[in-house]
């Protein structure tokens, strides 16, 4: 079996080090792509882009820094199916001016004015780490594709504009999960965004009232017959933002909420957000009001089987790096780029890589998590099914 324990902890400190010094907010990613390219060429990938960059721009006035998502490749020296890996260059907001500590414990945070970049930065490293090693080793593996996407943190923005016809790979890793590196998620839920427009008529709330028509007053009616939060086991609903009316002694004509919904079962989300455009549009009616409804799918549910050749991998691979931690698969509740990858047919799931507390300025890694993810990652790569069927 190969030895895939050979990585290099002042290499991977360095890399994360300097990763996370770019600023790469969403949208904001080129100077981190530039990087990112040159590196996978000088270990011998060949490195192409998509038009991402171009699309994104049109879609996004003001986001002129971003980039195209990034696919190299390299050659496998024995046979194998290929394997895919992948990770995202943004960060979320506030993302500038990061600055990494490595504290005496072996724990690693931002100053606290920005969040670390860890997400997704540890993945980002331990793809480079494993292809590194690789490099220096000659070691023998099948053909192995890497994913750098931008734009992931808003709803996988950039994934959408992944051009599959690039990839050969049937199954893959995702590199985008927090908690301890033997945990990989096997099932995430469809995202859907709801945006409600609601317009009733003004009127001067101390002169004429019963002139208007409040358009508050038919969000709340419709509002207070729709369960939100934990709806089932399976399905979540949440109005996070409300905006409208033009002063407090005018009867407000018109107010816009937005509201999400996620589910593993595509259909109950699309049947929830149908069921709530008939609230308001019987709470609009009761009152003489109207509504606008818009609804859009952002990522739509997977789930992989247990059984799966590519959690068999990770389950078998991780048992070999790890053996005092047992390997998990969980259902999580937050979307990312595999959402898109198993929805045109290669098999993904997602990887912890050594970061906590996520999108927060908390975040924070250590030097051993950094060091099994690169270790787990370069297992994946060099894996063999023959080597553990022996064990």
């Amino acid at each position: 079996m190969a030895d895939s324990n050979i990585t290099d902890r002042n290499r991977i400190l360095e890399e994360f080090f300097r990763l996370t010094s770019f600023d790469a907010e969403s949208f904001h990613e080129r100077m981190i792509a530039e990087y990112v390219k040159e590196k996978l060429r000088s270990l011998g990938l060949r490195v192409e882009e998509d038009r991402a960059a171009e699309r994104l721009a049109a879609l996004h006035p003001g986001s002129s820094e971003t980039a195209s998502n990034i696919y190299a490749f390299l050659k496998g020296t024995k046979p194998g199916e290929p394997i895919l890996f992948s990770s995202h260059l943004d960060t979320v907001s506030p993302g500038i001016g990061k600055k990494a500590i490595l504290h005496e414990d072996g724990t690693i945070t931002s100053d606290g004015m920005s969040v670390l970049g860890a997400d997704d930065v540890s993945g980002l490293v331990s793809i480079l780490e494993a292809l590194t090693v690789i490099r220096e080793t000659g070691a023998e593996h099948p053909d192995i594709e890497i994913l750098i996407t931008v734009a992931e943190e808003p709803y996988c923005e950039g994934s959408r504009f992944i051009e599959y016809k690039r990839l050969k790979a049937k199954s893959g890793y995702v590199l985008d999960l927090d908690g301890p590196v033997a945990r990989a998620a096997v099932a995430a839920p469809s995202i859907i965004s709801l945006k409600i427009g609601i317009e009733g008529r003004a009127s001067h709330a101390g002169f004429a009232p019963e002139l208007g028509v409040n358009a508050l007053s038919i969000a709340t009616d419709a509002l207070s017959k729709i369960r939100v939060g934990r709806v089932g086991s399976d399905l979540t609903l949440n109005f996070g933002t409300i905006h409208g009316g033009s002063g407090r002694n005018i009867v407000p004509q018109t107010v816009e909420i937005e509201g999400e919904i996620r589910s593993r079962d595509h259909e109950k989300a699309l049947k929830t957000a149908q069921e709530t455009r008939k609230e308001f549009e019987r709470a609009a009616e009761s009152m003489g009001g109207k509504i606008s409804f818009s609804v859009t799918e952002h990522i739509r549910g997977y789930a992989v089987s247990p059984e799966s050749d590519v959690v068999r991998r990770f389950r078998a691979v991780a048992k070999e790096q790890m053996p005092k931690q047992k390997p998990e698969w969980i259902t999580t509740y937050g979307g990312s780029d595999a959402n898109r990858l198993n929805e045109h047919g290669i098999e993904t799931i997602v990887l912890a890589c050594g970061m906590e507390r996520c999108h927060s300025t908390e975040e924070f890694t250590t030097i051993m998590a950094l060091e099994q993810s690169a270790r787990l990652t370069l297992g994946l790569m060099l894996y063999d099914a023959t080597d553990y069927q022996t064990k």
